[in-house]
């Protein structure tokens, strides 16, 4: 098993960008590895609720899906 370290970016404005990082830590997890993820500069309000809950991105699953997720699994997101 590795440690994984996702760096997200990409805030509201791309919200497929910003929600690659959660969707690649949900990944890593599946296949048996630690991860955390840090959000800087405009992925940085992404931490909050009420702003995840309004990014969905292209063919990938809605942010609040996949902090869901991570938070079950106690995935450490920094900010």
């Amino acid at each position: 098993m590795s440690k994984i370290l996702f760096i997200g970016t990409h805030g509201t404005n791309d919200p497929t960008k910003a929600t690659f990082p959660f969707l690649l830590a949900k990944g890593a997890i599946d296949a048996g590895h630690e991860t955390g993820i840090i959000l800087q500069g405009e992925a940085a309000p992404l931490i909050k609720d009420h702003i995840a809950a309004q990014v969905q991105g292209i063919g990938v699953p809605s942010l609040p899906e996949l902090m869901d997720f991570l938070v079950k699994r106690e995935v450490r997101i920094s900010v």
